[in-house]
């Protein structure tokens, strides 16, 4: 009988260890059973951070989520977009950074709120360039062939007061019957405040026509999501303080209507074009704080919906950077009667069956 060499056989046992290395491995977070079909879990799905988050399954068969740019305090930095993926939207694990460098078209900002969809068989990333109380913040655009990035920068869609909105981030796309729209807008207490949308090229890298906007929802707003489920339009926006650590008051609201374009009212007929309507259906409780900035809504095999949103836990409110803990979350969302509802209105916090996929 033949025996194998010694360092062949080392050889042999380095290949099959390296390997292994590069098989993607997924994180079994605390509350969750890798073992159950579908996934248990128990909220929040990811931390530290992944703060307004955007959710996207790429054509790999993976879901990646983005977030704004934040110092998670752990001695990296900010982080340009941290990306994430998952492929059953509960044991999420770290790919890296959307950006390599930030983009120079804007002197000062981070890259918060963004928006990843597939366009022309490209992942465009929307993003908002801003400072906090920022007098002119801006929206750009970022390309990239696989949903893991790098993205490539496209530069500027708009600055606020080229577009005459004087805090225009949290861009959301959009695109029915052949038509591109990018809705945005955040919270200000300026009369001409609110969420607006406008109509993108053909190619998404630009806006049509600067001058025809048109208003969605008042200046206590921001956040904007849109829906469509059977006849109506879905309008999902945040309202109150999002980076408050534990004091933080985001909530949820909705709206709707026949057109994607408005009016938009709430449960009471009341149009959300002014200020304080919209219907709640997510808010804080003893345990979370602040919870919203949702991504879309994600349907599993079943046809149950799902909502991922951002909060903070209140016993461990922020990091070391002093940023404050935006976790990701995730909820199942039913409809009453024509109406999104979020189980008790609150985040959950109990083990709880995830997606089926």
């Amino acid at each position: 009988m033949k025996t194998i060499p010694f360092f062949l056989a080392l050889i042999w046992l380095l290949m099959v260890t390296c390997g292994k290395k590069n098989v993607p491995q997924e994180p079994q977070p605390t509350g969750t059973d890798p073992s159950a079909n579908p996934v248990q879990y128990r909220n929040p799905v990811f931390e530290p951070i992944l703060a307004d988050p955007s959710i996207i399954k790429g054509t790999d068969g993976w879901y990646y989520g983005y977030g704004t740019e934040d110092d998670w305090g752990d001695g990296k930095g900010n982080r340009l977009v941290p990306v994430v993926r998952s492929l059953d939207l509960v044991r999420w694990s770290l790919v890296g950074n959307a950006f390599t460098a930030k983009p120079a078209w804007k002197a000062e900002g981070g890259l918060w709120a963004v928006d990843v969809v597939r366009v022309n068989n490209l992942y465009h990333m929307y993003y908002s360039f801003s400072l906090w109380a920022d007098r002119n913040p801006a929206i750009g655009l970022a390309v990239a062939n696989s949903p893991a990035g790098p993205f490539v920068d496209k530069g500027k869609l708009f600055f606020s007061e080229e577009i005459g909105v004087p805090v225009s981030i949290d861009p959301h796309y959009y695109e029915e019957n052949g038509k591109k729209y990018l809705f945005f807008g955040s919270y200000s207490s300026q009369t001409v405040q609110g969420t607006y949308a406008v109509e993108l090229t053909a190619d998404g890298y630009a806006v049509k026509d600067i001058n025809q906007k048109t208003n969605i929802a008042a200046g206590d707003f921001e956040a904007v999501m849109i829906h469509k489920r059977g006849n109506y339009y879905y309008f999902f926006g945040s309202k109150g303080s999002c980076c408050d650590g534990a004091a933080s008051t985001y909530n949820v609201r909705v709206a709707r209507s026949e057109n994607l374009l408005g009016p938009y009212l709430d449960q009471a007929g009341k149009n959300i074009v002014q200020r304080g309507n919209g219907t709640l259906i997510l808010q804080g409780n003893s345990k979370f704080a602040g919870p919203g900035h949702n991504a879309k809504i994600i349907t599993d095999k079943n046809g149950t919906d799902w909502l991922f949103y951002h909060a903070i836990d209140k016993m461990n409110p922020k990091v070391s950077s002093g940023a404050s803990r935006r976790m990701l979350m995730l909820d199942k969302l039913s409809w009453v009667e024509g109406w999104p509802v979020i189980a008790n209105g609150v985040p959950s916090g109990d083990i709880q069956a995830g997606p089926e996929l």
